[in-house]
């Protein structure tokens, strides 16, 4: 990709939250929701991760600290065999996305060495499943482009690039070359 277009931030949306792609967990994973004290699980996570930015001590309490009583309902940890946090995804919220309220997949992350088993679709479903539970008509998610994998993901679930100006434009249209070149 042009060094100029890579690893840029960028924002996809699902403009209703019908049909959602529904996977299950292989064995012997599990899912559960967020505990009190789960946050230094969060950020060991996030920390084993990810490899675009550093991730500080403070990125949980910045992140969710404002609303920590609604995280029993809408973070999530995928569990080992050992009961183990090895993965995590939080169903947030942006009350005013363009004049709208959005659902957010927030903070998606599995750690290296438990990625490519099949866990990172049943955690999406398991993220959309509670925005619409939660009565979410649509969701939004940011992320980079320099996250090839995780956007191949997001397409699968129904998220399309949200293109709000030329320079979205340029980015989204040089991506597909590069996801269309590396599907050959």
């Amino acid at each position: 990709m042009d060094e100029t277009l890579s690893g840029v931030g960028v924002s996809m949306v699902r403009y209703n939250l019908d049909d959602i792609p529904q996977y299950r967990l292989p064995e012997p994973y599990t899912i559960r929701c967020y505990r009190s004290g789960d946050d230094q699980a969060w950020l060991d996570i996030e920390k084993k991760s990810e490899r675009h930015f550093p991730v500080n001590d403070d990125l949980f309490e910045d992140q969710f600290g404002d609303n920590l009583e609604l995280l029993p309902e809408r973070q999530f940890f995928i569990c080992d065999a050992n009961d183990k946090e090895i993965g995590t995804a939080t169903a947030w919220f942006n009350n005013n996305y363009n004049g709208l309220v959005y659902g957010l997949v927030h903070w998606v992350a599995i750690v290296p060495e438990e990625q490519g088993k099949g866990l990172a679709k049943p955690l999406m479903s398991c993220v959309c499943n509670r925005l619409k539970e939660l009565g979410y008509e649509r969701a939004l998610l940011n992320t980079s482009t320099a996250r090839i994998p995780a956007i191949n993901l997001y397409l699968k679930f129904g998220f399309v690039p949200e293109i709000k100006n030329d320079k979205d434009k340029e980015i989204w249209t040089h991506f597909k070359t590069i996801l269309y070149a590396q599907k050959r």
